[in-house]
C-alpha cells in the first residue's frame, strides 16, 4: 500500500497500542539500543520490499555503533498477498532453527528475490533454507507443521493494535518512550529526518 495520511514529516497523528519489545522479537543491531524502529511488513508487498533497502541503509548509517535498532513484526496483507503469511512462517522457521540471525538473512534473501504482489513460488521457500546454509528437511517439517501461524497471527494483531492501515508501517522510539510513525515506504531522508529527531531527544 503507498504512502497515505502522511503529514510532510512522514508521520501519522498518533499511535496505539504497541507490543514491548524483547529479546524474543527480531532485532538487527544493538537489542539495547537507546533507539528502536519497529517495521510491519509484508514479504509480498512491493512498498515493503523498497522500504526494506531503506531500512538496510538506515541500519548501515545508524545501527553499526549502536545507536539503533530495528524490530521487524509480520503484516500479511491476506486480501492482497495470500502467500505473504507462509513467507512469514517461512522466516519463523528459519529463525527456529537457527536463530535470529538466520531469521533476517531469510528474510533478506525473499525480499531480494521476490517479484512481490504474490508471484514468489512457494516452491522456492525451502531452496533459500537450504540456500542460507539450513537443514532442508528439518525446515519443511517445520513449514508444514504451520507450527508459527500464531506467532505470525500475533504480530497481525499488535500491528492493528498499533494503528497500521497498510504495509510498511514503521514506529521510531527514542529512549523516553516518545513515538514518531512512519506511514507507508517513505524516502530515506524522511526515516534519516525522524530517526535524527529521535536521536537527539534529550
Amino acid at each position: 500500500k503507498p504512502p497515505t495520511n502522511a503529514n510532510p514529516d512522514g508521520q501519522l497523528a498518533a499511535v496505539g497500542e504497541i507490543r514491548a519489545i524483547t529479546r524474543e522479537d527480531h532485532i538487527r543491531g544493538n537489542p539495547d539500543a537507546q533507539v528502536k524502529i519497529i517495521e510491519y511488513s509484508d514479504f509480498e508487498c512491493p512498498f515493503c520490499k523498497k522500504f526494506h533497502e531503506t531500512m538496510r541503509q538506515a541500519m548501515s548509517e545508524y545501527g553499526n555503533d549502536g545507536r539503533v535498532a530495528w524490530v521487524y513484526r509480520h503484516l500479511p496483507l491476506d486480501q492482497l498477498h495470500p502467500r505473504a503469511r507462509k513467507e512469514a512462517e517461512a522466516s519463523e522457521c528459519a529463525a527456529h532453527l537457527c536463530g535470529n540471525y538466520k531469521f533476517w538473512e531469510y528474510a533478506d534473501r525473499i525480499f531480494a528475490v521476490t517479484p512481490s504482489n504474490n508471484q514468489l513460488n512457494p516452491d522456492l521457500l525451502p531452496e533459500f533454507a537450504r540456500d542460507i546454509g539450513l537443514d532442508q528437511k528439518a525446515f519443511e517439517e517445520c513449514l508444514a507443521k504451520g507450527e508459527f501461524a500464531s506467532h505470525v497471527e500475533a504480530d497481525v494483531k499488535d500491528a492493528e493494535s498499533a494503528g497500521a492501515e497498510g504495509t510498511p508501517f514503521s514506529i521510531v522510539i527514542d529512549k523516553n518512550g516518545k513515538r514518531y510513525p512512519i506511514n507507508g515506504a517513505q524516502p530515506y531522508n524522511v526515516v534519516k529526518d525522524t530517526i535524527d529527531k529521535a536521536v537527539a531527544a534529550k
